[in-house]
């Protein structure tokens, strides 16, 4: 049997964290290959890291996982026909559409979310229904074949959810004894219900200066 193919599609303006976070838990997942993949293989600048010596989407036969990270890029990436495309052709033969933080944005794009619960960064939950999703404020979300997380660091989360999915519960928490996830942030405020009131202003008006532009890409996307 040929291994399985988990194609991470990544784009101009990704959040690095999004893909390599989920990357260090996936590519432990017997039996499988994960590529990680651009326009015409293009190298990524994701604050400030370079990413280098990529697959190219548009050549890519095969994907039986497909995820797509988020970013501030996400706007971009669903008004680039080009981009939006490969999206569709490789999600299409996929056995599971996954995507981390705004990562849901671009599957709903696509077409992949009608009817569906889905998961993103919680500034963002409000451009799903646009797109036919359901929202869930869940850190980890599945519909199906569908598996969604929230924002950025939920995708450490998701990961382990897919692993568990794809390799068993004993090989997923083996791994996450070897990676040694045992989360204990040093403060609580990494969910708007638990942050300071002053800490959710500041940080809402931040994610709003970019909901205009990216409302409108949802309204009519590539």
């Amino acid at each position: 049997m040929s291994d399985l193919q988990i194609v991470i599609a990544l784009y101009p303006g990704v959040t690095h964290l999004d893909f390599t976070g989920p990357h260090q838990v996936l590519c432990r997942t017997p039996n499988a290959k994960v590529i990680t993949a651009s326009l015409g293989g293009q190298d990524i600048e994701a604050e400030g890291l370079v990413f280098s010596k990529l697959a190219d989407l548009a050549k890519l036969e095969r994907c039986d996982v497909l995820l797509i990270p988020g970013g501030f890029g996400t706007t971009a990436a669903m008004a680039d026909p080009a981009f939006m495309a490969e999206i569709r052709r490789l999600g299409g033969m996929a056995r599971y559409l996954t995507s981390v933080c705004t990562g849901s944005l671009i599957l709903g794009a696509a077409g992949f979310l009608k009817g569906k619960r889905a998961a993103c960064h919680w500034s963002w939950r409000d451009q799903l229904p646009p797109l036919g999703a359901i929202v869930s404020e869940a850190r980890v979300e599945r519909d199906g074949n569908i598996f969604t997380g929230g924002g950025v660091t939920a995708g450490i989360d998701f990961a382990f959810v897919l692993l568990e999915e794809l390799a068993g519960r004993d090989f997923a928490e083996a791994t996450q004894l070897g990676l040694e996830y045992a989360p204990a942030p040093p403060f609580n405020s990494g969910r708007p219900e638990l942050a300071r009131p002053e800490i959710l202003a500041t940080m809402k008006a931040a994610m709003d200066a970019a909901k205009p532009q990216r409302t409108q890409t949802i309204a009519t996307p590539a």
